[in-house]
């Protein structure tokens, strides 16, 4: 069984993860690049050492984790680290994405993959996806969201917000939109829609990949002269 891939993307705090969670309760099986991020930086792993030898270590917590509010002060603020970052954490992040795929074809148990993440579009990936979800609302709304999730002032989310590309150029590469400005319920209808037709856009794959079958003719038994 072919299983279809799909990015998950939009701007920051723009209501991704409530979606995630939604297609999560559906059976597609939902992979958050920030969480595989997270991994990737433990103490130990070769992408902390790098972020260790070129942000210096006051850039870690007392146990040595990376303190993301702090490195994500850095990098929001700043174009230079924040392409350092992209290029050491996102061809890491798609690498497992691949190979989660290739084991979830192989156990047949799930139908879609959805990856979650916010920059699935500026870092190239999106010849990997089979569609592309972009989830969306306005920007007043973006900034109220991430001051009361982050803690931060109003100044310091319109500079995060504005670091990442435009939610209108973002809609311009989607396959569906979902917009959350509105109720749970809302979100959670427009959700549903969306999901039914990656149910079909999977069968549609499926029967793509589907190695044709030959039908083979019974031979015809030439009857004897005299019978």
């Amino acid at each position: 069984m072919s299983i279809l891939t799909v990015a998950l993307t939009g701007g920051i705090a723009a209501g991704k993860s409530v979606v995630a969670h939604l297609l999560a309760e559906k059976g597609c099986y939902v992979q958050s690049s920030d969480r595989l991020a997270h991994e990737l930086m433990k103490p130990g792993r070769p992408a902390w050492r790098q972020i260790v030898a070129h942000f210096g270590p006051e850039i870690l917590n007392p146990d040595k984790t990376v303190n993301r509010r702090r490195l994500g002060a850095i990098v929001f603020n700043s174009p230079k680290e924040r392409h350092f970052m992209n290029r050491l954490i996102h061809p890491l992040v798609l690498a497992k994405k691949k190979r989660t795929v290739r084991v979830l074809e192989k156990k047949g148990a799930h139908k879609i993959f959805v990856s979650e993440a916010a920059l699935t579009i500026e870092s190239g990936f999106i010849p990997f996806f089979d569609k592309v979800i972009v989830v969306h609302c306005p920007e007043e709304l973006q900034i109220e969201r991430l001051m009361k999730r982050d803690g931060i002032t109003r100044r310091e989310a319109g500079q995060r917000i504005r670091s990442q590309m435009p939610t209108a150029e973002k809609i311009k590469r989607a396959d569906y939109l979902i917009e959350t400005s509105g109720s749970l319920d809302d979100t959670a209808a427009q959700t549903q829609k969306v999901y039914r037709q990656l149910l079909q856009d999977q069968r549609s794959k499926n029967r793509a990949n589907k190695p044709a079958t030959v039908k083979m003719r019974r031979p015809v038994r030439r009857r004897e002269a005299g019978s």
